[in-house]
């Protein structure tokens, strides 16, 4: 029996959540990118952040934090090379407020379960 899933910690939602070529003619298909996987991509290549800092945020191992931002590199590469719509959403998370002083907070009104 598989172990269960635990729901990384995301920090951010995004205001946009699709993406697609400008010449719509020639979009084949789409490439769905999970907000665990996005947030991957924020904490990692955009904040700069350090694999084991970055899993640390998300409440995962690192091993973990470097399959999900595998999978989201490729996934983006799949879609720029073969001019592929991104569509963002789904995954197993859990939204944090981050406070400037304190990291990131859980509380009751910021869980969002979305598998």
């Amino acid at each position: 029996m598989r172990r269960a899933r635990r729901r990384r910690c995301i920090g951010f939602q995004p205001n946009f959540l699709y993406f697609e070529p400008r010449d719509r003619a020639y979009t084949c298909g789409e490439e769905v990118l999970k907000l665990e996987e996005l947030e991957s991509i924020r904490l990692k290549d955009f904040l700069q952040l350090d694999q084991a800092s970055a899993a640390a945020q998300m409440g995962i191992s690192q091993p973990t934090f470097h399959r999900i931002i595998t999978e989201a590199h490729r996934k983006i590469a799949r879609a720029l090379v073969e001019g592929k719509a991104i569509r963002i959403e789904g995954g197993h998370y859990m939204m944090v407020e981050r406070t400037r002083w304190q990291g990131y907070k859980k509380g009751p009104m910021s869980v969002v379960d979305r598998r």
